[in-house]
């Protein structure tokens, strides 16, 4: 009597129970769920017209839309395959992820056509590209036209069996390398972690969701199936701004919203003209970088919002953790609070288990000060890294899947993230890899060594900041060097400032000892 787990089940029962209820809301486009699941439906069988089968794999590129949000469902229930591409990527970045997924179809958002189609003829293996929006009709240009598409297909699609340990979605992320990794999420990953999110942070049925988070982040941390899951209604925002923000949650009486720490201080520091009168009781999920005890307490003690923080990666499913209140913080002040919040937290019900370990996989003592790295294992963990069998061992080999998140254990239980062991820098929840940027600074002519590490900004937690040894008789500044960097990466990725130093301090065996570069070095600064 097994049924397989998967999101799409949660999506059947609403669809039966709450099909006059509000689902989407995206500008004037107001979708009930009847009509919500009836868009999704064509879009599935207009895919399977267009040849797409179970396992092919659908890429899309696009920000928080009504579109983006259908395929979560119309691509998943034809077995096929979600490729959510991070829409803040180069060109050349999208190349590489649609070539290495194999990707039959690309759906592209209509601020993106013009990027996507300059590299079109690199992307060989994709047979049809699909324009969201932009004006594109039928077969002009080779674009096919998302809307009349729907329009002209009949609801009606042949539904395969689906397993739960089918892949969902590949979800790429950059981690430690320069070339992004595709995580592989089953169905399983995806239904227990959504179980898991309503368990810890129940949306109420009907409750207003404010789509502040990318979708293709981590499918959304999920919340693409835990809004339909609780019968809430999705409300989207193309791009994140704090007037817009306010003014959606007080028009559209939005009560959850997920933002990483960046946004959260973007709108904890909106001047009052912006803000405009903030309401209170909005429920505020916060994951990406640890967020900071103040701002915390800034919006629960100005704004009355609740701030949970949750935590985990794209590999797994994501969270692993939350910051679980107990019925003993209530009685502590505001402040005191806000410090047990910023914590990293305790397993969720549904994730599996989790510990932090000495370099010898023993468990450190929970004392709040010795440090291990976290490791997990549950079913929220990924199938593996696609066409990665050798990151995929590295990572999870042993059983346990390997964070490189160095952390403590307090006497409570609740984990505490210290440091990374890994060299990621994360800048407003985005994952940027240190050896990709070195990798393009060393392109430049003047350049001789050069390393990235991450130096803390208030305002995205952290950002890269370059060490730069330069060629002998040349010269470059600090300019120059971030403008290049610029011109070869997403702009995201770019270095917010250089320090040119006549050597990098290393190891006897070579080296770059980054943990002396975090400390700003300022003895090894060029004079």
């Amino acid at each position: 009597m097994e049924t397989p787990l998967s999101p799409l089940d949660f999506a059947r029962r609403t669809r039966r129970l709450h099909a006059d209820r509000e689902a989407v809301v995206d500008g004037d486009l107001r979708l009930s769920y009847r009509q919500f699941f009836d868009r999704c439906d064509r879009w599935s069988a207009a895919l399977q017209a267009l040849g797409v089968a179970q396992s092919d794999r659908v890429a899309t590129i696009a920000p928080n839309t009504h579109a983006q949000l259908e395929s979560f469902y119309a691509v998943p229930q034809i077995g096929a395959v979600l490729v959510p591409i991070n829409y803040r990527l180069t060109p050349e970045d999208f190349v590489y992820i649609v070539n290495h997924s194999g990707a039959a179809v690309v759906c592209v958002a209509g601020e993106y056509l013009a990027a996507v189609d300059g590299v079109r003829d690199r992307m060989p293996e994709v047979r049809h590209f699909v324009a969201f929006e932009g004006g594109a009709s039928d077969g002009a240009d080779g674009w096919i036209d998302y809307e009349a598409a729907i329009a002209a297909a009949d609801p009606g699609f042949a539904r395969p069996e689906i397993g739960e340990r089918d892949l969902l979605s590949i979800n790429y992320t950059s981690g430690t390398t320069a070339r992004p990794k595709g995580v592989m999420i089953t169905h399983r990953n995806a239904a227990i972690n959504t179980i898991g999110t309503l368990l810890h942070l129940p949306i109420g049925v009907g409750e207003r969701y404010l789509w502040t988070l990318p979708m293709f982040h981590a499918n959304g941390w999920t919340y693409t199936w835990t809004v339909t899951a609780a019968a809430g209604t999705h409300v989207c925002l193309r791009k994140v701004d704090p007037a817009t923000i306010f003014g959606l949650i007080r028009d559209e009486r939005v009560s959850w919203l997920c933002a990483a720490p960046t946004v959260l201080i973007s709108l904890a520091s909106a001047p009052p003209q912006v803000r405009g009168e903030v309401p209170a009781g909005v429920h505020v999920v916060t994951a990406g970088a640890p967020p900071a005890a103040a701002t915390i307490e800034r919006l629960e003690g100005e704004f009355g919002w609740d701030i949970t923080q949750v935590y985990g990666l794209t590999e797994t499913a994501p969270f692993i953790t939350v910051c679980a209140p107990l019925p003993e913080h209530e009685g502590m002040p505001l402040a005191d609070r806000s410090v047990i919040k910023a914590r990293t937290g305790v397993e969720l019900l549904t994730s599996g288990e989790l510990r932090v370990v000495d370099p010898d996989g023993r468990e450190v003592p929970a004392d709040g000060q010795a440090v291990g790295e976290i490791v997990v294992r549950g079913n929220v963990v990924m199938e593996g890294y696609y066409h990665d069998p050798e990151a995929t061992q590295r990572a999870m080999g042993d059983g346990w899947f390997h964070t490189g998140d160095a952390a403590v254990v307090h006497p409570d239980g609740y984990v505490e993230i210290r440091d990374r062991l890994k060299d990621v820098i994360i800048s407003g929840g985005e994952n940027i890899s240190s050896i990709e940027i070195e990798g393009v600074l060393l392109r430049h002519p003047a350049v001789l060594e050069a390393a990235i590490v991450g130096m803390p900004d208030e305002k995205w937690g952290e950002t890269p900041h370059a060490f730069v040894v330069l060629r002998a008789g040349t010269s470059a500044t600090e300019d120059d060097i971030i403008a290049f960097a610029r011109g070869h990466l997403a702009h995201f990725k770019a270095p917010r400032g250089v320090t040119f130093v006549g050597e990098l301090p290393k190891t006897a065996t070579g080296k770059i000892q980054k943990f002396v570069l975090r400390k700003g070095a300022p003895n090894l600064a060029r004079q």
